[in-house]
């Protein structure tokens, strides 16, 4: 990927601010980073080597095609409907080499890695969540917006559910 400074920038801003919205329980910020047709995918793991490659057809952890189903998803932590988000656990996103690349008409393609340590108040036990992403990002209302992103997860032993914010 070809790094040009100011696109870094907005490129990490944005990812920063998402990584934050979502710890600090910010819901109608973190989907206002999306846009509404947007595609949020963590596919599962084929083999040791290989991760499934069509979200329509192959298993993944989590799979939305479109801000709506991740309306969905807040709505049901919001409103107690997630006995697996109750009590939330507390997250710390940090992301690290950003890289980005210029596709035009002002969209980016950016990849990036992530740490994620998560606290269930329920078990008192931390699980550390690692991987990649990979970002689309295209001009929307006031700015940048998330069009794609792709959760690589690479710890893909997952002691309990996974959700949108252990990711």
């Amino acid at each position: 990927m070809r790094d040009d400074a100011e696109a870094v920038q907005a490129a990490s801003a944005l990812l920063a601010e998402e990584a934050a919205a979502v710890d600090e329980r910010r819901w109608d910020d973190w989907l206002a980073l999306y846009l509404p047709d947007c595609e949020y995918w963590t596919p599962c793991w084929k083999d040791d080597d290989e991760l499934c490659a069509d979200p329509r057809s192959e298993l993944s952890h989590v799979y939305y095609r479109g801000r709506a189903g991740l309306e969905d998803r807040v709505w049901r932590i919001r409103s107690g409907k997630s006995p697996a988000s109750r009590p939330m656990p507390r997250t710390l996103h940090t992301i690290a080499n950003v890289r980005v690349r210029a596709l035009g008409d002002g969209r980016l393609e950016v990849a990036s890695n992530w740490t994620n340590h998560v606290f269930s108040l329920r078990t008192r036990d931390t699980e550390v969540f690692f991987g990649r992403y990979e970002h689309t990002l295209a001009p929307g209302d006031g700015g940048l917006r998330i069009a794609r992103k792709k959760i690589v997860l690479l710890n893909d032993l997952i002691p309990t559910y996974i959700d949108v914010y252990q990711l």
